[in-house]
């Protein structure tokens, strides 16, 4: 059964421990006001990497939101894996959503390409092809391609793989996570289309982005 515990990341270790510890030795030095924002930077921080459970939808037809945030685009895209134009959905997160990257459908990881970058802001459009980011091509269990791409922005130097290559993973499963803001893209197969609109707010691993389109009629 599903529950609603929340955990921490352990990527997120790092930063959590800097936090709390510049934190005791501003408090120690009697600096009150920077104690106050080692505390606030502290809880930003471990929000950040907090990695609560999804309850995932049964329907086998639809696909779910690969990551927490904004939609804030619908529209065709040369797709990175294929280099063929197809539906795209863009999600982007903020600093203060979960980072934590599901799977939108059950597949099989056929490839992960990484290739560093700048780093522009994420909700651009430029940053799909110009920060740095992760292309994932999966393959589903109809054996459809499902293109997702992290990209990291302004804040985010790190993108996490959680999943290899090879390995077959269910809807909703957690395959990568970005530290702190970003966006992924999410490139669907024909046969698909979205229920989401630009400025949608969705929640990765629950909320469905995509159905069959012989579902939607």
């Amino acid at each position: 059964m599903i529950t609603s515990r929340t955990q921490i990341r352990p990527e997120g270790l790092n930063a959590i421990i800097m936090a709390v510890l510049t934190t005791i030795v501003l408090a120690l030095l009697g600096w009150a006001l920077l104690s106050i924002i080692g505390l606030i930077l502290t809880w930003l921080v471990l929000n950040f990497f907090r990695d609560p459970e999804r309850v995932v939808p049964d329907d086998q037809d639809a696909a779910v939101a690969p990551a927490d945030g904004k939609v804030v685009k619908v529209g065709f895209m040369t797709d990175p894996a294929t280099r063929e134009k197809r539906l795209a959905i863009c999600v982007f997160m903020n600093v203060f959503n979960v980072h934590v990257n599901r799977m939108p459908v059950a597949g099989k990881v056929v490839t992960i390409r990484y290739h560093p970058g700048k780093f522009f802001n994420a909700s651009l459009d430029k940053a799909s092809k110009d920060n740095e980011r992760c292309v994932w091509l999966i393959k589903d269990e109809q054996g459809l391609d499902w293109t997702m791409v992290q990209i990291a922005g302004l804040v985010a130097r790190r993108i996490v793989c959680l999943a290899e290559k090879g390995d077959v993973l269910g809807r909703g499963d957690r395959y990568g996570l970005i530290k702190f803001g970003s966006r992924v893209d999410l490139y669907l197969p024909n046969g698909y289309e979205n229920v989401v609109t630009v400025g949608d707010k969705v929640t990765a691993g629950q909320t469905i982005l995509a159905r069959k389109a012989e579902q939607l009629k």
